[in-house]
């Protein structure tokens, strides 16, 4: 089980802020992705120009309309995009020049959380969660017969995401809340240095959407883990992101810090029609 930061930093409510040596980007990016373009077969571009280092301990919010190119991008990170870029890295693997075992190694680095959450529903939530320390459970893992020491690292996990008297139940009996947590505890998993999430609250009411991005929170702030979380609902990215960048197109139209997202800034990135339910999430 991860290491605990004496509970005094801060309340739950109040995420805390970068420090400055954090803020000068001391620390090695372990995602860096510069001019990054994607296009597909049919010419149309889905991504362009897209830049962004993500360093140890934070959380970066992409913010903008649905097809504005966040899922694009989240792809592109796990080469399932067609890219061309100045830079692409995940884990110091360079995606541009990976071969598939390069590739596999890169996507191994990777903790995917998703908008369904992507659990097998008739498996236990322990085994849900075993399930992402396959990569390294041997031959026995794909049988289900994993090793100890996964199964007590899987039960330590759900603990910590609250969930540890629910490890029996089969994942499709709980609640959503409940199965998205299942999902970031199968991703720790993995030990990820990197975690994507693609719209992991969408399909949440707002107090819900609030505890997971709140965990995630905690996971980058304890563990070190970067998040980059795509979002619809500005207040979340204001209260759990260091960071923000916002497209349009395919395009970045606006970055900067989660602090600086002020009701204009909101009314820019999402024009008027659509700022009640950025601001909102109804």
């Amino acid at each position: 089980m991860s290491r605990r930061v004496p509970s005094t930093q801060r309340p739950a409510s109040t995420p805390a802020r970068r420090t400055a040596a954090e803020d000068l980007g001391l620390a090695p990016a372990v995602l860096a992705a510069k001019d990054v373009s994607v296009t597909y077969e049919d010419g149309h571009q889905a991504l362009s120009d897209f830049t962004l280092d993500v360093r140890p301990g934070e959380v970066v919010a992409l913010l903008g309309h649905s097809g504005s190119g966040k899922s694009t991008f989240m792809k592109a990170a796990t080469g399932l995009a067609p890219v061309t870029a100045t830079q692409l890295t995940v884990a110091g693997i360079d995606l541009t020049r990976a071969s598939g075992r390069e590739l596999r190694a890169a996507r191994a680095q990777i903790g995917f959380v998703f908008q369904h959450f992507n659990l097998v529903p008739q498996l236990s939530a322990l085994t849900n969660v075993l399930t992402g320390g396959l990569h390294d459970a041997g031959a026995l893992g794909s049988l289900g017969l994993f090793p100890r020491a996964h199964r007590e690292r899987a039960l330590s996990l759900l603990e910590r995401v609250g969930l540890a008297d629910k490890a029996k139940q089969r994942a499709d009996s709980l609640s959503g809340g409940q199965q998205q947590r299942v999902a970031i505890a199968r991703a720790l998993m993995q030990r990820p240095q990197l975690i994507l999430a693609d719209e992991p609250v969408a399909s949440l009411d707002p107090r819900l959407a609030g505890s997971v991005l709140s965990l995630l929170r905690e996971i980058a702030t304890e563990d070190g883990i970067p998040v980059v979380v795509s979002l619809h609902v500005v207040e979340l990215a204001r209260r759990y992101a260091d960071r923000f960048i916002a497209l349009d197109g395919g395009r970045i139209t606006r970055r900067g810090a989660a602090d600086s997202l002020t009701d204009a800034a909101v009314a820019d990135i999402y024009g008027p029609d659509m700022y009640s339910e950025a601001t909102s999430g109804h």
